[in-house]
């Protein structure tokens, strides 16, 4: 029986062709995978009943009911690092493993975040307006802040984090970085202290690289806003519900902070109509920022890896939840294609 690999239809075409680029989709064929598109917001789950493994390009969720519909599934490989929408605890005990690409994305999502940081202290894309509209008056008005020895606070550092601070620290900035665990190895490395949320905000440029959970949905809303300098801005390259959006939107407005650098919403897209999209102190990319050649290249590389080793009965190495590697269905699966 052929491995049979369902790829979500957020950023591919029927013939396989992908807004990322090419996802070297003849690497699986050439491993005996055979793949096909399936609907990243289905009527049903029906379409997961003969599928091995999900390549899931998008948002597509998968819970305890969803896996109730595939009896072969044990693999969900996610193209890039967030897994939001992906329960891990139902896929644990369902035996499906769960891969993502996370050092694959590490470099390119760093960079794009630190655009973005030069891009609201530069002030560029007003400056930008300002060539293009002939307002040449205006220069003054957006000659940008402070960068030496400024201060850039990164929620959520982890290795994306580690990788921007040190890009940050080359450019001048000082940093410190905000995390669940109070510590970080990187960052007693790099001589960065680890400090309190609140603390953090108080810094020049706030920096959002945090996965979304939880604890997380919503942790910037009006009273962290509140706590912001008014010349500070704020970065999101992790999720758009980190923020709240319409709590941002005001505090963009009234003043209460200077500016912000968004390569997320919520939702996505965000409507035509959002007073966000049409503030002048914002710099906005389509959750698209770290789409370079490099990222799809090594994005593409570290999934297909994984599909092909589970494929073959073999664990990949950058498997999220190691407990369904323990289940019975898990295990009887792989022992077959180990074979």
């Amino acid at each position: 029986m052929s491995y049979r690999i369902g790829i979500t239809n957020d950023a591919i075409e029927p013939d396989g062709s992908s807004v990322h680029g090419d996802l070297a989709l003849g690497e699986l064929e050439a491993a005996g995978i055979v793949w096909s598109v399936i609907d990243a917001h289905p009527d049903s789950d029906d379409d997961l009943a003969d599928l091995d493994a999900v390549y899931s390009l998008g948002h597509r969720g998968f819970d305890a009911a969803v896996l109730a519909s595939a009896p072969r599934l044990r693999h969900i490989a996610r193209f890039g690092a967030g897994y939001d929408t992906i329960d891990l605890d139902a896929c644990s005990d369902a035996g499906v493993i769960v891969t993502n690409t996370p050092d694959a994305i590490r470099r390119p999502l760093a960079l794009a975040a630190l655009t973005l940081v030069l891009a609201v202290t530069h002030n560029l894309v007003q400056k930008h307006s300002i060539v293009v509209d002939d307002r040449w008056e205006d220069r003054g008005r957006w000659r940008g802040t402070a960068t030496d020895g400024s201060t850039v606070a990164i929620v959520g550092f982890g290795s994306v984090g580690a990788e921007l601070a040190s890009m940050l620290l080359g450019a001048g900035f000082s940093v410190v970085g905000v995390n669940r665990r109070g510590s970080s190895p990187d960052a007693d490395r790099l001589g960065i202290p680890i400090v309190p949320l609140d603390e953090g905000l108080t810094a020049d440029v706030v920096v959002l690289c945090a996965s979304l959970n939880a604890s997380t949905k919503g942790m910037i809303g009006p009273a962290e806003l509140a706590k912001m300098k008014p010349s500070a801005a704020i970065v999101n390259v992790g999720r758009g519900a980190l923020i709240d959006q319409k709590a941002l939107t005001m505090a963009l407005q009234n003043g209460t902070i200077r500016a912000a650098g968004l390569d997320v919403f919520d939702p996505e897209p965000p409507a035509a109509d959002d007073p966000l999209l049409h503030l002048e102190n914002v710099t906005l990319a389509p959750h698209a920022l770290c789409w370079t050649a490099d990222y799809t290249r090594a994005v593409v590389t570290s999934a297909n890896e994984a599909m092909i080793t589970a494929s073959r009965g073999g664990v990949p190495a950058t498997v999220l939840n190691p407990r369904a590697l323990d289940h019975e269905r898990w295990r009887e699966l792989a022992a077959v294609s180990g074979r």
